[in-house]
């Protein structure tokens, strides 16, 4: 059902109800959503699915909007499918170079404990009470990976390896030291919800598409598309609650079709107050326990300085952005002379280099795309980069229209 445009009056009042709505958790962006945008028809249950009372979608992001759900506990389970080649332990060698690596030397340090979550399949534990106890642990096979914030501590636990990563929490610390390490990995519907309707301005389509049911709770569908050409972007589904407005259930398919590139949900769900014992953690005899302090000394950062203490922002010559919406590229120079290639004389790590992209020319010169079911980058030869979740196509003409 596509959206349709509402009289001036209508704009107001929905202005007037973002506004109402733009204290609680969704950003402030979703709610400046243009009611030409927002698809005002209700949903339609299909046959088999929940039978609840219309909604438009207008309303089903206020809802989300004003959900203030403080205390949960369930099971969700995340696929991820970004078409990576299979590049067997090259990811995590790269994972510690710089960038969201392991800055700690512990196994048990959330930077790149959940970088796993970029590739297959995985059952997460989750538990919340409150704004000051949370925690979130990755099951594997035998093994299980938590984080656990609990009031002024802050902790991290790899059982496989028994390392632990400890942070103290003072003046709200441990809040900043989890969300920049724990959540640089959206891991829930509702925090892959909040960074879908981030995007939603008067480039999307927003509407109500039916009802279904997820982890027995009865739940609408909300509907985001691209109404601009170029994006690799097909469709994102966001399942809300019918009755608490929390996002159940997360997916996100490519233009190109086939299966989701990112499909989470929940398979279980509790509103009850989780156990207090949920959240205490005492390190197991014999873990080694990293402290956060001893991380900080030398971070991601520091080892990617080059040598004469340069920084490494200055390395980076002006990020621009070109486009708007779902559409945008992110366009920036390296100050280095592109990627290493076959052509260029790197023997076999250029020949290796060259496999994983596509050899492309134009009034740019020449440069390789990298891509992936979601995002593609290239790097022109002279060393500048354009990367976005368009096509191959959309970042060539990007190239092309710089020069």
């Amino acid at each position: 059902m596509a959206p349709y445009d509402s009289d001036d009056n209508t704009n107001e009042d929905l202005r007037t109800g973002r506004r109402k709505a733009a204290r609680y958790v969704v950003p402030v962006a979703v709610l400046g959503v243009a009611a030409a945008t927002i698809g005002l028809v209700p949903a339609f249950a299909g046959s088999g699915d929940p039978d609840l009372p219309d909604i438009t979608a207008q309303q089903l992001i206020e809802k989300i909007a004003a959900s203030d759900v403080q205390q949960l506990s369930g099971t969700v389970k995340i696929s991820t499918d970004l078409g990576l080649p299979n590049l067997g332990g090259l990811e995590s060698s790269l994972g510690g170079m710089g960038g969201g690596g392991d800055d700690s030397g512990s196994s048990a340090d959330p930077s790149s404990k959940l970088l796993e979550l970029a590739s297959g399949t995985h059952t997460l534990r989750v538990a919340s009470d409150g704004e000051d106890k949370q925690k979130l642990s990755l099951l594997d096979k035998a093994a299980e990976y938590s984080v656990i914030h609990n009031g002024d501590e802050v902790w991290a636990y790899d059982s496989a390896s028994n390392e632990a990563y400890h942070m103290k929490d003072s003046s709200g610390a441990a809040e900043k030291g989890t969300k920049g390490k724990a959540d640089e990995v959206p891991a829930t519907p509702k925090e892959l919800a909040d960074e879908a309707l981030k995007a939603a301005d008067d480039t999307t389509s927003v509407t109500v598409d039916g009802t279904a049911q997820v982890a027995g709770r009865d739940a609408y569908k909300l509907l985001i598309k691209p109404k601009t050409s170029g994006s690799t972007v097909g469709a994102i589904s966001i399942a809300v609650d019918s009755k608490t407005g929390l996002p159940l259930k997360f997916t996100l398919t490519p233009a190109s079709g086939g299966a989701a590139v990112i499909d989470a949900g929940f398979t279980k769900v509790d509103f009850s107050k989780p156990a207090a014992s949920t959240f205490d953690f005492s390190p197991p005899k014999g873990t080694k326990v990293t402290e956060g302090d001893e991380a900080k000394a030398e971070g991601p950062a520091d080892r990617a300085q080059p040598k004469g203490g340069e920084d490494l922002g200055k390395e980076f010559q002006g990020l621009n952005v070109i486009g708007e919406g779902w559409s945008s590229i992110a366009q920036f120079d390296t100050g280095g002379e592109g990627m290493p290639s076959e052509s260029s004389g790197a023997g076999d790590a250029g020949r290796f280099l060259d496999s994983l992209g596509d050899h492309v020319t134009g009034k740019f010169g020449s440069g390789t795309v990298f891509s992936t079911r979601l995002v593609n980058a290239l790097i022109t030869d002279d060393g500048k980069v354009y990367a976005g979740a368009v096509t191959k196509d959309a970042l060539v003409k990007a190239a092309n229209a710089a020069k």
